[in-house]
């Protein structure tokens, strides 16, 4: 997601036990970042997460029946997936 150009105008305030804070702050140092940024991108994440696995799709049932049968046709060949599975990993 984009950073917004506009400021913030709202707050939000939580209380923290001093080990939490300590592992925000450290984590926000690593990643670059303020620990507000750090915390608001995290809190983000989860909330556009849990939104998506909650987000329900409706089609018209031709679409449906024409969904599952591209789902249940068998695969077409794909010659750079053959190749990437058929190479040998470069730890071996």
């Amino acid at each position: 997601m984009p950073k917004s150009t506009t400021l913030r105008s709202e707050s939000l305030t939580i209380r923290i036990k001093p080990a939490e804070r300590s592992l925000l702050d450290r984590a926000a140092k690593i990643a670059n970042k303020t620990r507000t940024d750090f915390v608001l991108d995290a809190a983000r994440k989860a909330a556009e997460e849990t939104l998506l696995e909650r987000t329900y799709f409706t089609m018209a049932p031709d679409a449906f029946r024409e969904f599952v049968r591209l789902l249940d046709e068998p695969p077409k060949p794909n010659p750079n997936l053959v190749k990437s599975l058929t190479a040998r990993a470069p730890w071996d």
